[in-house]
């Protein structure tokens, strides 16, 4: 928990601390100075309320329906070692209970409204002279689950008439952080019913079937693929990721690429262009389409094959050494259509086995 004083205005410790390593280190992100300070994100974003933050009341599925307004943004979201941002429009935006989809071609999300327990407006200096806007939300730990960034043709006035509305009463620099909860072992390999869990797989209908198939035998997602074996979730190298993007990138074949966190998932459907590697990261760097995957993060990586009404689904996923999702890769395809051949033929170039260096 941090605490400040009920001054908006007034420097905090903390504020001053955060505001002299921006004055030695002016492209340092948040993220990163939160980790330096020993303190969240959240905390930090907070001791601006007043000044270049605001802070949003009300429901939060209400305010993500007037993105929509905004026009074309980039929506960020990411987990400890993988970011994800994609440009575009906000549309087909539904919810039911604490869940929510926006289903447009561009912005494509699958939102756990539950985790959302803290909202921000942005508007900060930017590096030219410009103003920087964004709607920030974070869980109850002060991890961020989802952010809207505005692009210099996004709509800045309905920007403002969305603070308006949402602007909560109290804009104090005080934000209360929830410990997160400890992690709970996994059951041992040798109380799990194996051949249920693996006959529940086989007879998957839908990919989607699959997390109330972990919960039902009581088993985490990479506990359940180590136990599934070589049949049907074959380790493979750490390094896949880079050959089947360069590979996708070659034969100029649309996939899609998952990234999320207990708040959000959010999926890009296309082509993929530009990669280049820097500084421990494997990068997309298109116009509309950015990723960033810190590499040393992942701790074991898996080809997963799930059966469904339209035949095998074939996927690529990364894991990080806690057996959290990093990413997750698959072809393009809709439902109804079976699996692209030319995927499966580059998946089928990916090493397997226990010895792949994963």
């Amino acid at each position: 928990m941090h605490a400040a004083s009920a001054t908006p205005l007034a420097h905090t410790p903390l504020r001053e601390r955060w505001l002299g390593l921006r004055t030695q280190r002016p492209h340092l992100r948040a993220r990163d100075g939160a980790r330096e300070l020993g303190v969240t994100e959240l905390e930090l974003l907070a001791t601006h309320c007043g000044d270049t933050v605001t802070r949003l009341a009300g429901d939060f599925s209400d305010i993500l329906k007037e993105v929509a307004t905004l026009g074309r943004v980039m929506a960020l979201t990411r987990n400890e070692y993988c970011v994800h941002e994609r440009k575009g429009l906000y549309r087909n935006l539904s919810f039911r209970g604490g869940m929510g989809l926006a289903l447009g071609e561009e912005i494509d999300l699958r939102l756990f409204m539950r985790q959302w327990a803290h909202g921000f407006a942005v508007e900060e200096p930017g590096r030219e002279g410009d103003v920087r806007r964004s709607l920030q939300f974070f869980d109850a730990h002060g991890d961020a689950v989802h952010k809207v960034h505005l692009l210099p043709q996004s709509d800045a006035a309905a920007f403002s008439a969305l603070i308006g509305r949402f602007a909560a009463e109290d804009q104090s620099t005080w934000v209360e952080i929830e410990a997160r909860p400890a992690s709970q072992p996994e059951t041992s390999d040798a109380l799990i019913d194996v051949a249920g869990l693996m006959a529940g797989w086989d007879a998957l209908r839908d990919v989607h079937d699959f997390h109330d198939l972990l919960k039902r035998f009581g088993v985490s997602r990479t506990q359940a693929l180590r136990l599934a074996g070589p049949a049907r979730a074959p380790r493979t190298a750490n390094t896949a990721h880079s050959t089947l993007l360069e590979a996708a990138r070659d034969a100029a074949l649309p996939i899609m690429v998952f990234v999320g966190n207990a708040g959000c998932i959010q999926i890009h459907t296309g082509e993929v262009l530009n990669l280049k590697r820097v500084d421990g990261w494997y990068n997309v760097l298109d116009s509309d389409f950015n990723l960033h995957l810190f590499e040393a993060g992942i701790a074991h990586s898996h080809i997963v094959r799930k059966p469904t009404v339209d035949g095998i689904i074939t996927s690529v996923e990364l894991f990080d050494a806690q057996g959290l999702p990093m990413a997750a890769f698959f072809g393009k395809r809709k439902p109804g259509h079976p699996e692209n051949p030319a995927w499966r033929e580059i998946v089928a170039t990916l090493p397997t086995g226990m010895d792949t260096g994963a």
